[in-house]
C-alpha cells in the first residue's frame, strides 16, 4: 500500500520494517532523511556514491549499490574511468529528491567518494579510520582521534571528528582540491604509518583482522580513488539505528560511542543547535604538499 509522497517520490511498502530490533519501518527511515535533509545534503551532493540497500530489511543480507539500478528516474549518475580502464554510470545524487527516490529503493546507508563529480581525480578532503579492535575502550579511541588531530595540527592541517555510527571514529581534513588521489594515499599512508611506528601497542595500518586485537586500525586507504566512506548523518544499517554524527571536538570527550546517536535522537539534536559542528569545514582549503614533504 503506497505511504504518503515525500519530494515527490511515492514510498511504497511504507509499513515494511527494516530495524527489525527496534521496529522501525520504511516510512520510519524515510522521514528521518527528509527531517535530516538539509544537513545531509552537503555531504553526498555531486559526489559518486553507494548506498547499502536492504529490500527486506536488516533480518536478511543487504548488499552495496554503486551503479544505477532500473526504475530510477532522479537519482542521478556520472560516468567514470575504473581501474580497468573501462568506463560505468555511478549513482550521483543531486538533490534531496534523490535521497529520497534511493531510500525508496531501500537504501540505506550513503557512502560517497572524497571527490566531486566535476573533478573526480582531485580529492577535496581525507579521513582517517579509526577502527578498534576488541578490547580496546572508547576512551582509548577518543584519545587516538585527538592524537590524529595534534599531529595534522603539526602539520599545519585543520581537522574535524565524527562517529561512525559503529566503533570508531573519522577524523576529516578538507584540502585544496588540487591534489590528486597518489599525493592523498601517499600522505596518509606515511602518516599512518609514522603513528604505527611511535606507538605499536596502540595502532595498526593493517587490514587482517587478527592482528587488531587490543589495537586501533588506522584506515587510510579510504584515501584511494574509488575508496567510500560512510558520510555525516547518514543511518547505520546496524541494530540501534545509529547515526554517522559529526562533533565539536570539544564535544567529543562527552561522546560515550556509537549509541548516543540515533534516528530517533539526531532530528531532536539537529533542532538544539545553534551552529554546525563541522562550522568552516565546507571553506577550509588546504595544501598537502608541505605536509607531504616532511612525512614522506
Amino acid at each position: 500500500m503506497p505511504g504518503n509522497d515525500i519530494s515527490g517520490i511515492k514510498i511504497t511498502h511504507p509499513d515494511r520494517v527494516l530495524y527489525p530490533d527496534e521496529g522501525f519501518t520504511k516510512q520510519d527511515v524515510v522521514n528521518y532523511y527528509a527531517a535530516v535533509m538539509r544537513w545531509f545534503l552537503p555531504g553526498v551532493i555531486g559526489r559518486p556514491v553507494s548506498v547499502l540497500r536492504f529490500p527486506d530489511g536488516l533480518g536478511e543480507p543487504g548488499f552495496f549499490q554503486k551503479h544505477p539500478m532500473r526504475g530510477l528516474k532522479h537519482a542521478g549518475h556520472v560516468r567514470l574511468r575504473e581501474e580497468s580502464g573501462e568506463s560505468d554510470d555511478y549513482l550521483c545524487p543531486g538533490d534531496a529528491t534523490s535521497i529520497i527516490e534511493l531510500v525508496q529503493f531501500n537504501a540505506i546507508e550513503f557512502h560517497p567518494w572524497a571527490a566531486r563529480a566535476t573533478s573526480l581525480e582531485t580529492p577535496d578532503y581525507l579521513v582517517f579510520d579509526l577502527d578498534p579492535g576488541h578490547g580496546v575502550a572508547w576512551r582509548e579511541v577518543i584519545e587516538a582521534a585527538r592524537l590524529v588531530k595534534s599531529r595534522l595540527a603539526d602539520l599545519s592541517l585543520q581537522s574535524f571528528v565524527r562517529t561512525t555510527g559503529g566503533k570508531g571514529l573519522h577524523v576529516v581534513a578538507p584540502l585544496r582540491g588540487t591534489q590528486r588521489w597518489d599525493d592523498a594515499r601517499r600522505f596518509s599512508q606515511a602518516f599512518a604509518q609514522q603513528l604505527v611506528a611511535e606507538q605499536p601497542s596502540a595502532f595498526i595500518a593493517k587490514a587482517a583482522k587478527d592482528d587488531r586485537r587490543g589495537k586501533i586500525f588506522i584506515d587510510y586507504l579510504r584515501n584511494t580513488r574509488g575508496a567510500t566512506s560512510v558520510t555525516s548523518y547518514s543511518l547505520r544499517a546496524r541494530t540501534g539505528a545509529t547515526v554517522a554524527t559529526p562533533l565539536r571536538w570539544q564535544d567529543l570527550g562527552k561522546c560515550t560511542g556509537a549509541s548516543d546517536f540515533d534516528m530517533r535522537s539526531i532530528p531532536r539534536r539537529l533542532a538544539r543547535l545553534r551552529h554546525d559542528p563541522w562550522e568552516g569545514f565546507a571553506e577550509l582549503r588546504q595544501d598537502l604538499r608541505e605536509a607531504l614533504r616532511i612525512c614522506a
